[in-house]
């Protein structure tokens, strides 16, 4: 299983959820984040980093820009996490 704290640890950021909010209609450019969210390039660019490492989101270089997309597998995988620990009975 991936990092799961990792995963967690990535959405307790208020800012950081803000990010995947907006990610979650269509894929979009640090540029096109700043314009919606009120964070400094350097700010957005380390929330950018942690949602990255956890996996939450991949990138797909377009010339000289980045793009950002959600990873739906890791929202699955963390869906899966937390519905295993709502169901009663022995672990593996």
């Amino acid at each position: 299983m991936k990092n799961i704290g990792a995963i967690f640890a990535a959405l307790s950021d208020p800012t950081r959820r803000q990010v995947l909010e907006h990610l979650r209609g269509e894929d979009l450019t640090p540029s096109d984040l700043l314009e919606r969210i009120d964070v400094s390039q350097p700010t957005l660019s380390h929330h950018l980093d942690i949602l990255k490492r956890a996996e939450l989101v991949e990138t797909t270089r377009e010339g000289q820009f980045i793009r950002y997309s959600l990873n739906m597998t890791i929202f699955e995988m963390a869906l899966e996490y937390m519905a295993m620990l709502t169901k009663k009975g022995k672990t593996k």
